[in-house]
């Protein structure tokens, strides 16, 4: 019950309402001990005035008789300068201090009544006050501190009892309201979640705000829209699996059918037919696409790349590589300018095929950019290393990259910037870089030129 929310509830309620009533408990007891000696020096100011009624002439039984009812020891009352003991007994013992109620301030009262409670041995005290109605200038009288100090646990001990009783109704009563208007709202929405869980593609679990608190209504509009996105992303993502599953079967025969198809169009190469030859390269060059748009279409289509092998590894190797064949593909007399500047010695965490991967994509396009142009270019290839990590980056002097383009750059078969590619190059590319914890992000592209960026952190590694 108490890892309970409404268990927890009735407990501190108790706790809080009890913590209060200790709080109240303090000044309770410094009023009634106030208004305990106050009415005492009241029915001592009665007793001498029946004194004072008989010409100072009294019984001793009387005497004694008023003392008792008025709860003191003796009664002292100045009238004008004289003092005069009026009422008197035997004290039985000295005067143990004096309590002046005529100008008292809460913290002195509060801490009298501590001490007062807590102090067990009785004892005389001298009590001074104001006579009441005019009746003279000052009037005094000794106490006995026994009936005082029982009184005061009684009072107390009736406050406790009382605390304790309001605590426990307060207590319940606040557990039933929560439970009522906070545990099984709660509740009801734990259960809608669970049944919606179930069968997450079943529109008709989706929850409906009913709940007429604000903060709970609030958290069931915000649950059901959560819910409808993800009910509609699953239908779609289930739509789009099955779609995937067929076009990979397609792709995986389509691929079988063109490669033969490339086999046969390269012996055309033989004939000597003038159509035949002006025709024949370009076909195979269509089917040589073809055949990369399938290969590329599976790749992608596979659950997932093979996680990297990280580790420290020379990028030197790497953009060489990638240069040489670069260099192969533009030929010696090429309009296309290759740089890399890299610090000497510079290692990476990183899957160095996966890299090569990734940057021998970026430079192909960059290149595939600038002869597009038919002008001269110049595709730059730099590293810098700082305590958070690496950066790489590719830019080139090429055209840019068009709007819709740079609007699903990374989005498979929508980012294709050149006519007849396949948009799944950078998709591939960023994929690989963010299993390495890093970033692809295009940071310029203009008629000046493109410049992408790989952002790998270190993460705490010891080099």
């Amino acid at each position: 019950m108490l890892t309970s929310l409404s268990g927890r509830f009735l407990v501190l309620t108790i706790l809080f309402v009890m913590l209060a009533e200790v709080l109240i408990f303090v000044p309770s007891i410094a009023r009634y001990r106030l208004d305990y000696l106050t009415e005492r020096m009241e029915r001592a100011q009665i007793a001498s005035l029946a004194l004072l009624a008989n010409d100072g002439m009294i019984d001793p039984d009387v005497e004694a008789e008023l003392l008792e009812n008025a709860g003191v020891l003796n009664v002292v009352l100045r009238r004008d300068d004289l003092r005069q003991l009026m009422l008197s007994s035997d004290v039985g013992g000295p005067v143990a201090r004096t309590v002046d109620l005529r100008d008292p301030s809460a913290l002195a009262l509060m801490r009298d009544a501590l001490v007062r409670y807590v102090m067990a041995d009785p004892e005389v005290i001298r009590v001074i006050g104001e006579p009441a109605n005019g009746g003279g200038i000052q009037i005094e009288a000794a106490v006995d501190t026994k009936p005082l100090r029982a009184a005061m646990i009684d009072y107390g001990l009736n406050i406790l009892w009382l605390s304790a009783v309001i605590s426990v109704i307060t207590a319940l009563l606040l557990f039933l309201a929560v439970r009522r208007l906070l545990v099984r709202p709660i509740r009801a929405l734990v259960d809608q979640m669970n049944r919606f869980a179930a069968a997450p593609e079943d529109a008709s679990r989706i929850v409906e705000p009913r709940s007429k608190i604000t903060e709970l209504r609030t958290a069931e509009t915000t649950l059901r829209d959560l819910e409808t996105q993800l009910s509609q992303l699953l239908r779609q993502k289930d739509r789009l699996a099955q779609l995937g599953t067929a076009v990979a079967k397609i792709s995986h025969d389509l691929r079988n059918i063109l490669t033969t198809a490339t086999l046969l169009g390269d012996r055309l190469g033989s004939v000597e037919d003038p159509t035949v030859k002006r025709v024949g390269p370009k076909l195979v060059a269509s089917l040589t696409r073809a055949v990369n748009l399938t290969e590329s279409t599976l790749a992608f289509g596979r659950a997932e790349e093979a996680p990297p092998a990280l580790q420290m590894a020379p990028l030197e190797d790497v953009a060489a590589d990638i240069v040489e064949a670069a260099r192969l593909a533009i030929g010696d007399d090429g309009p296309i300018t290759l740089t890399t500047d890299i610090p000497p010695g510079m290692r990476v965490r990183m899957d160095a095929e996966q890299m090569f991967r990734v940057l021998s994509n970026l430079v192909r396009n960059a290149r595939q950019a600038i002869e597009a142009t038919g002008r001269p270019g110049e595709i730059a290839m730099q590293a810098r290393e700082d305590a958070d990590g690496w950066t790489i980056t590719v830019a080139d002097t090429g055209p840019g990259l068009p709007p819709r383009a740079r609007e699903n750059l990374f989005q498979a078969f929508q980012g294709n910037a050149r006519k007849g590619g396949t948009g799944l190059g950078l998709a591939i590319a960023a994929e690989l870089v963010r299993g390495h914890g890093g970033s692809l992000d295009l940071e310029r592209s203009d008629t000046d030129g493109t410049v992408f960026a790989i952002r790998i952190p270190k993460g705490g590694l010891n080099d």
